[in-house]
């Protein structure tokens, strides 16, 4: 692709809209939302992770998206587009790098997924459900290095192939199938004895189960479920023809987002609540919840085997689509900044997801006693991702639209593609107000965390 010539574009809204929301559906919604949700109050969690969407979610989303639109660049790009001032380099360096630092460790994950769902194929369900397989599993090097290459090849392979021919084609083969596969599990599992206790507990808000930190990780899941603060809103709103609504396809992403999210909690929550019986030790198994409980609550379901491999490959088609959205917005940013051309840039990416990615990968086997401020490469990785950078990059979009873009010129390129910006007062008091304190808020929590001043 010549970026001096013409800038790659979707076909249409549908084509904006499915990648976008293929970006926003990954393990962050499938894997992450359903044991946040569990671990702080159930419906209290989904209730104001929902208010959050609407109103944190949707300014970001409008934001990024707009920006990229206006400027026709990647994150570095579209920052320097509005001037040559250090923190706003600073704003577009930190937008591009953290796509760059987030898919090699989240195709490690993507490369579990791969051997669950082969497993699955193979017809060792009992295997899988088994105490100590998933901890063997990753401790393993050769095996987890080998699925985590293949899940890499196969992200890599998409991108290679262009924003139409590659992105926006799998995101329309996949998309629809991830919905059928999602409401399928989802009507099985609420369905199995004992489990309306569970989607009570997930959909039924309880005050009772209120705390602090419902709040705090209610926004850091915003950043994992709708993809803001990666780059990826900025690579993909540039890529959005002008007569799109960029309104409409917020709404869109948000719906379609959630939707998936809280299939994702009825797929899972009243799933292990039947059976475990309501147990909390059960629902507070954090990050385990998908690879060692679920394996257990499928071996004792009818069908387990079917059912594992209808959900390992939602889980497979969910990661795929944000990987490649991961992967898309670090190759537009060489792209554009180097001047490379897409194969090149795809090469280069590719070589730093395998180095860093390895790292991730290797973690907890052969490297498991190389350690940075306690934490393996994996937790390391995503600590300093998506609760440093990520808070950050956030502040600096909003201090740039409210500071130097300007809400009007956000309107202006709102409304190409519509008649009014409709949302206007609440952008405008979120993007200049309350968006910075939320992601200060996200970030001091998450920092005070991790250092053990705080329990979350």
């Amino acid at each position: 692709m010549d970026n001096h010539k013409k800038r790659s574009t979707f076909s249409g809204k549908l084509g904006y809209v499915l990648s976008a929301a293929g970006a926003s559906v990954g393990l962050g919604n499938i894997w992450r939302f359903p044991y946040l949700a569990a671990k702080y109050g159930g419906g209290i969690f989904l209730l104001i992770y929902i208010l959050l969407a609407l109103t944190f979610g949707y300014t970001m989303i409008i934001a990024e998206s707009a920006i990229g639109r206006m400027t026709r660049k990647s994150p570095v790009g579209a920052f320097k587009s509005f001037g040559k001032s250090k923190w706003i380099s600073f704003g577009g360096w930190i937008n591009a790098i953290i796509p760059v630092l987030i898919v090699p460790y989240y195709s490690v994950i993507g490369g579990w997924v791969i051997k669950y769902l082969l497993e699955y194929v193979k017809g060792n369900s009992s295997s899988l459900a088994q105490d100590g397989y998933f901890s063997e599993f990753i401790s393993n090097g050769f095996s987890t290095e080998i699925c985590f290459i293949i899940f890499c090849l196969i992200t890599l392979i998409i991108i290679y192939a262009g924003v139409r021919n590659g992105i926006e084609r799998v995101s329309k083969f996949m998309m629809p199938i991830l919905i059928v596969l999602s409401l399928i599990i989802t009507i099985y599992s609420v369905t199995r004895p004992g489990a309306m206790e569970g989607v009570k507990y997930f959909l039924v808000p309880n005050l009772k189960n209120f705390s602090w930190m419902s709040v705090v990780a209610a926004m850091g899941q915003m950043f994992y479920s709708l993809s803001i603060a990666m780059g990826i809103l900025i690579t993909f709103g540039s890529y959005m023809k002008k007569d799109i609504s960029i309104e409409d396809s917020t709404r869109n992403v948000e719906v379609f987002d959630t939707a998936i999210a809280i299939m994702a909690g009825l797929m899972i929550i009243p799933a292990v609540f039947a059976f475990s019986g309501g147990n909390p030790d059960t629902l507070q198994a954090g990050p385990a919840l998908m690879f060692i409980t679920i394996p257990k609550v499928f071996e004792n379901m009818g069908l387990g085997t079917a059912i594992g491999i209808l959900f390992f490959l939602l889980v497979l088609f969910a990661a795929l689509t944000s990987s490649i959205a991961l992967t898309e917005s670090a190759v537009s940013t060489f792209e554009d900044e180097i001047g490379w051309s897409r194969k090149k840039s795809t090469v280069l990416v590719g070589v730093i997801m395998i180095v860093l990615g390895s790292l991730s990968s290797l973690g907890y086997g052969p490297l498991a006693f190389v350690k940075i401020i306690g934490m393996q490469f994996l937790d390391f990785f995503d600590f300093l991702t998506n609760s440093v950078m990520m808070p950050i990059a956030a502040l600096m979009i909003s201090l740039l639209v409210a500071r130097v873009v300007g809400v009007k010129k956000i309107e202006e390129e709102i409304i190409h593609g519509e008649n009014a910006f409709r949302r206007k007062k609440i952008f405008a008091v979120m993007i200049k107000y309350l968006c910075p304190i939320f992601v200060l808020i996200i970030l001091i929590s998450s920092v005070a965390n991790a250092f053990g001043w705080i329990s979350m």
